[in-house]
């Protein structure tokens, strides 16, 4: 993949495009990071502190197709335009009441009411303007990566020098800086680009309505990962702990620490994006897509299984094909949907794999209770499982119906 074989509007909207996929995940990834911390400012346990997070997550999801019309009606520029403003304002709110659990909860569904405006507008506008969707896709997706990495760290590390505050102020200031990089797109609005997949998309609905299953599986493995990785490698992850302590000389904390480790899994599936995209241009995309679910099963039953090292070693395999299937599932979707709906296609995925994967809080806040950290990871591996049956029936419609 070569930046250069890029438009000049390409490369302008793939700028904005890729800040704005690293913000949408920053913004939901910050407040896992700090979670621990957090709970014992409030002095709150950590599943009660966990449940104020539930309407950002399932408004980041749910207003995922709402944003989508309106992104197909308006245009792309106007609606980032909204979500770089309303999540920042937002994020300073957030960090005004902290101590305040009902008001920081309504901060939060700001957030996420606002950073659910990305996805169906972001890559609506991919699908709609580039030539190479596998392409758009895949640096699009390594950002979010970016962003799914950098958020538990840099949370980790200013929740640990100035508090939790300072988190939601680095919230705010960054998604409103997002505002100016939208000048840099050139002007005009509607794609340009011949869509040689479009009679295909209208020829049958079913591969699409299989694929929104598989898609909406895929988001509760997704958000209930993200939401517990840090809290679990704090608490499985000690002696690795002490081992950093030692040689960093007693400097950091037990949740800087997991947050370093968070990032670091987030960079690996951030590689995983980028090869993805390459499997994408030179592989069905659908056997692609089912490869890379199929090897996340045993990894993710590994992580429920171990501790320190091995534990990292798997969660590092889970997160590179968990999230390096992203370009290959949102190339099938710009594939088997209309073209002049693609942003409402975008949103009615995202309404699925977030909105419904918001209700993984609860899932996973009841199998935390019942059966421990571990039984959450052995309940994932089943949903993988099923999500990998409903691929191999979506591969199954797209041969019958012709679709590539």
């Amino acid at each position: 993949m070569n930046l250069s074989t890029l438009s000049p509007r390409e490369r302008s909207i793939l700028t904005v495009s890729c800040f704005g996929h690293f913000m949408s995940h920053f913004n939901m990834l910050v407040f896992p990071a700090i979670l621990l911390p957090l709970a014992a400012k409030l002095g709150m346990d950590m599943v009660q502190t966990l449940a104020l997070s539930f309407w950002m997550y399932l408004l980041f999801g749910l207003t995922a197709l709402p944003w989508g019309l309106l992104g197909d009606r308006f245009g792309s520029r106007p609606l980032l335009l909204l979500f770089h403003l309303g999540a920042g304002i937002c994020g300073f709110l957030a960090a005004m009441n902290l101590s305040n659990p009902f008001m920081l909860s309504l901060c939060l569904a700001g957030i996420g009411l606002f950073s659910g405006i990305y996805h169906p507008v972001g890559l609506g506008w991919i699908a709609k303007e580039f030539k190479n969707t596998s392409q758009g896709m895949a640096y699009n997706g390594m950002f979010g990566n970016l962003g799914l990495a950098t958020a538990p760290i840099l949370a980790g590390l200013v929740n640990y020098l100035w508090g939790a505050e300072a988190v939601y102020l680095v919230v705010g200031t960054l998604n409103l800086s997002g505002i100016f990089l939208l000048y840099l797109v050139r002007n005009g609005h509607g794609g340009q680009q011949i869509y040689k997949h479009a009679t295909q998309a209208k020829r049958s609905l079913a591969p699409f309505l299989v694929l929104l299953v598989a898609m909406m599986l895929g988001g509760v493995v997704y958000r209930a990962t993200t939401i517990t990785l840090p809290a679990y490698f704090e608490l499985q992850n000690r002696d690795l702990y002490q081992s950093f302590i030692s040689l960093s000389g007693e400097m950091g904390s037990a949740n800087v620490f997991a947050t370093l480790i968070t990032s670091f899994i987030y960079l690996v599936g951030m590689g995983g994006q980028y090869f993805g995209g390459r499997v994408g241009q030179s592989v069905d995309l659908g056997r692609g897509y089912l490869i890379f679910h199929l090897i996340t099963i045993p990894a993710v039953i590994a992580m429920a299984m171990t501790s320190d090292m091995p534990l990292v070693i798997f969660a590092m395999i889970h997160s590179f094909f968990l999230l390096g299937m992203q370009p290959l599932e949102n190339t099938l979707v710009a594939r088997l949907s209309p073209p002049e709906l693609h942003s409402s296609a975008y949103g009615l995925k995202f309404v699925l794999t977030f909105g419904v994967g918001a209700l993984s809080v609860n899932m996973v806040s009841f199998i935390k209770k019942t059966y421990g950290f571990g039984g959450v990871y052995i309940g994932l591996a089943f949903v993988s499982t099923t999500l990998v049956c409903v691929i191999m029936l979506l591969n199954h419609y797209r041969k019958v119906s012709h679709i590539e």
